[in-house]
């Protein structure tokens, strides 16, 4: 396991099997340049952490856009290496922003395999109650968009219902926040050809995720040092 501290404790075969990936392709994306390289430890056996699970489900999703390992490699290059988890965390948001919505039909065995861990009755449950999963008949569908954000709640210390409430909160607003951009947008361009309209709208897209994304992630730590301060 990872510790908050992003402390690297994962050998190459449990990095793998969280990730959804082969040891061979662990291998390969390390001799590319593509992970930073482990933390050697006793006996010469290298560990990993949070940032190399972070690196490697940002390549998921490039992949998932179509990208070649070339492509990958070129815009991986881009970020600054030292990122941390949670800095991935908020470039594979963003590059999921690109996608349209995907909901696929997998047995029990592909949603393990694709979450990177094997999943209790429980937890398909939980997954099922944040609307990542549904049944259809025995198979899942799964929205690909949140797999990977919903196993990571499932090891989250908070009750379902919390979890929930959150996400209800996080829709109402951003749906807010979309009517509102999308208004602001819409009289800017009202006199611009449809052609013209519909390309800054794809270029635009990524952009105003990450402004949102960004701007949440300050307010969110700000919100979080006034309450432990008040805390004391």
């Amino acid at each position: 396991m990872t510790t908050d501290t992003d402390e690297p404790t994962l050998t190459i075969d449990e990095l793998a099997a969280r990730a959804g990936v082969t040891v061979r392709t662990v291998r390969f994306y390390g001799t590319k340049g593509l992970l930073p390289p482990p933390v050697i430890g006793p006996r010469r056996v290298g560990h990993y952490g949070r940032r190399h699970l972070g690196r490697l489900a940002l390549i998921e999703e490039l992949q998932h856009q179509g990208m070649t390992l070339a492509a990958i490699e070129r815009y991986l290059q881009q970020l600054p290496p030292d990122l941390s988890a949670h800095d991935l965390a908020i470039h594979r948001a963003v590059v999921a922003s690109w996608a349209p919505d995907t909901v696929e039909t997998v047995t029990r065995e592909e949603l393990e395999r694709r979450a990177g861990r094997p999943l209790a009755d429980a937890d398909v449950e939980r997954l099922a109650a944040m609307n990542v999963v549904s049944r259809d008949g025995d198979a899942l569908r799964v929205d690909a968009g949140l797999l990977r954000l919903g196993v990571e709640l499932l090891d989250v210390p908070l009750s379902q219902e919390t979890i929930l409430a959150a996400r209800t909160t996080l829709i109402e607003h951003s749906r807010t926040a979309a009517h509102e951009l999308s208004r602001l947008l819409r009289d800017a361009v009202a006199e611009r050809d449809p052609g013209d309209v519909k390309s800054l709208s794809a270029h635009m897209h990524p952009l105003v995720v990450q402004a949102l994304l960004t701007t949440f992630q300050r307010s969110l730590r700000e919100e979080l040092r006034e309450w432990l301060d008040g805390d004391g």
